[in-house]
């Protein structure tokens, strides 16, 4: 598939993360851009694919257009723009006193993501996922690396869709519904692995980190999560029997941001207690 040359003259940067930028289109606010950094070619694209896959699955999400090259050498995706978006952190950042709403109404579309049963031919399965990203990190022993591939491997198989990235700045609303964002990640296995992001985003990060990327206070985010797990397991079970199920699940998400950060994660490493 071949990328269509676009100008950056035509858009607005709007803002930015690790993996590149987002823009407006000047004249046509129905479309958006997200622009990778330098030298990402194959990602983009294995992206969009991965989004038109899951829009044909129904789940609500913005449809992709085109994937695009910049004059700089840059790749990305157009996408019809939800208008007048919020996320569901920003909206609980700026409307503490609505958390419990926000987190309710997260919870829901996540309890519907989480029922849709997906063809395991066309996705990846989470757990094989998890699998390479052990075998690839240079940061844990051989001992330790059992041990994790062991936890995993106990985990059972179900063929559950999955975000991938399911945290609170991945979803967004306005008047005409709720959209999950960003899910070139997307896959298939135990919900678990995608709720333990949250438990991550909430509890196992820095007031500062919360505050600058979920523009949030830490007292926000942990109200957050306690909403959300309560409406996500139900009110019969305790929040301490769920963290310490989720907990280890949250853990793993170090073998992601140990290979993106290059670098041990000791914070993030914590909740792993459990199985090493």
């Amino acid at each position: 598939m071949g990328a269509q040359k676009i100008s950056l003259n035509d858009y607005i940067l709007t803002g930015g993360g690790f993996n590149g930028e987002s823009y407006d289109h000047k004249t046509d606010p129905s479309i958006m851009l997200k622009l990778y950094h330098p030298g990402k070619i194959q990602q983009p694209l294995d992206e969009m694919r991965m989004a038109q896959k899951v829009y044909d699955l129904g789940i609500p999400s913005p449809q992709p257009g085109d994937y695009v090259v910049t004059e700089d050498g840059r790749y990305g995706i157009r996408f019809h723009r939800i208008l007048n978006k919020t996320s569901f952190s920003r909206a609980a950042g700026d409307h503490p006193e609505n958390v419990k709403q926000y987190a309710e109404e997260f919870s829901e579309m996540c309890l519907q993501l989480h029922s849709i049963h997906v063809d395991t031919q066309q996705f990846e399965n989470v757990k094989e996922r998890y699998y390479r990203l052990l075998a690839e990190n240079p940061f844990f022993s051989v001992e330790e690396k059992e041990k994790i591939a062991s936890f995993i491997s106990s985990v059972p198989d179900t063929d559950t869709a999955i975000h991938g990235d399911l945290q609170f700045s991945n979803a967004v609303f306005n008047e005409e519904g709720h959209y999950f964002i960003d899910l070139g990640d997307f896959c298939y296995g135990h919900p678990y692995f995608d709720v333990a992001m949250m438990y991550l985003c909430c509890i196992l990060n820095s007031e500062d980190y919360i505050q600058e990327y979920f523009h949030m206070s830490k007292a926000t985010a942990i109200s957050f999560w306690e909403h959300f797990a309560h409406a996500y397991f139900g009110d019969q079970r305790s929040l301490k029997d769920i963290e310490e199920e989720i907990r280890p699940f949250a853990g793993l998400k170090t073998l992601i941001i140990e290979r993106d950060s290059r670098c041990p994660m000791p914070l993030i490493r914590e909740a792993l207690k459990g199985i090493l």
